[in-house]
């Protein structure tokens, strides 16, 4: 049944599912048959201020927060998922999206989240003002999670607990050429292969006009994309040595897995495979024909 309020929306036994075709984009980052099929829940609790939760944390559980940063004056949005990494598959259990807050009070929006979801680790992307926000949460705020990032030559942006110092280590990530496409890359798997959870209607609707530009992604003319690009910093960070410390999880090991399994469930049998250790009997084939092997040596 079709909703003509509420932005062609579809339910289907009680379950709502996004349409994307009247969109009209083309080459979304992730597959349009993937994003017809994604669904959005009602939040649990939302606020005015663009709050969306979906899940109450738990005692013993993981959670990383991506935070991206605006300028506040309407135009793009401050944007910042909470994603539970407790276990595989990962899910978001909270969004925010606001264009009016100033910056220098947006990390006293990230810090009670941050804390009430297990002391989260904060993963701060700082290309413009961000570096700003990062500091206030970390001085001020005396937030302690916060994730820190070193350029190493070759290796690029590596992430770590910030122990060390240096001055090359930063309360944040930079979205270089780099970071977005690696994360880009890992974002695709990780929703198509529903091992990221989103039921976000913000999220999908973002992911539905996130388009291929030029060698790279973004949104739509017109649409946003705040929210895709903080999933896809995420994504990045999934596969940094220190997720996999910090989280005992380790994603590429479980997409692996779970293709190996797909592989070894459709490949069909090869026949019949003599290594002449045993002697092979004779019979007969389904057009009648005997086959006399006879006897190894």
């Amino acid at each position: 049944m079709v909703d003509s309020g509420t932005r062609h929306l579809y339910y289907t036994n009680g379950i709502v599912s996004h349409n994307c075709e009247f969109l009209g984009s083309v080459h979304t980052l992730i597959r349009p048959e993937k994003l017809k099929s994604l669904v959005y829940r009602t939040p649990m609790h939302r606020n005015d201020e663009g709050l969306r939760v979906y899940e109450r944390p738990r005692i013993d559980g993981k959670y990383v927060l991506v935070v991206d940063t605006s300028r506040g004056q309407g135009q793009d949005y401050h944007a910042f998922t909470v994603v539970d990494v407790t276990e595989f598959p990962y899910k978001l259990v909270a969004t925010f999206r606001n264009n009016t807050i100033p910056p220098m009070l947006y990390p006293n929006v990230i810090y009670p989240v941050a804390k009430q979801y297990c002391n989260a680790y904060v993963l701060i992307e700082i290309n413009d003002i961000g570096g700003q926000v990062a500091d206030i949460l970390h001085d001020e705020l005396e937030y302690e999670n916060i994730l820190y990032v070193q350029t190493q030559g070759r290796k690029g942006q590596v992430v770590g607990g910030g122990f060390g110092g240096g001055n090359n280590s930063l309360k944040g990530v930079r979205t270089t050429t780099a970071v977005k496409r690696i994360g880009c890359s890992i974002l695709k798997n990780l929703i198509e292969e529903s091992k990221l959870v989103v039921e976000d209607f913000d999220v999908v609707d973002e992911l539905c006009t996130f388009v291929a530009k030029a060698e790279s992604y973004s949104a739509e003319d017109g649409h946003h994309d705040d929210l895709v690009m903080t999933l896809v910093l995420f994504s990045w960070l999934s596969i940094q040595p220190y997720f996999k410390d910090i989280t005992g999880s380790d994603i590429r090991k479980g997409l692996f897995e779970d293709q190996m399994k797909i592989l070894e469930e459709e490949m069909t049998p090869f026949g019949f495979f003599d290594d002449g250790s045993t002697p092979i009997s004779d019979f007969t084939d389904n057009s009648g024909i005997a086959w006399n092997w006879g006897e190894k040596p």
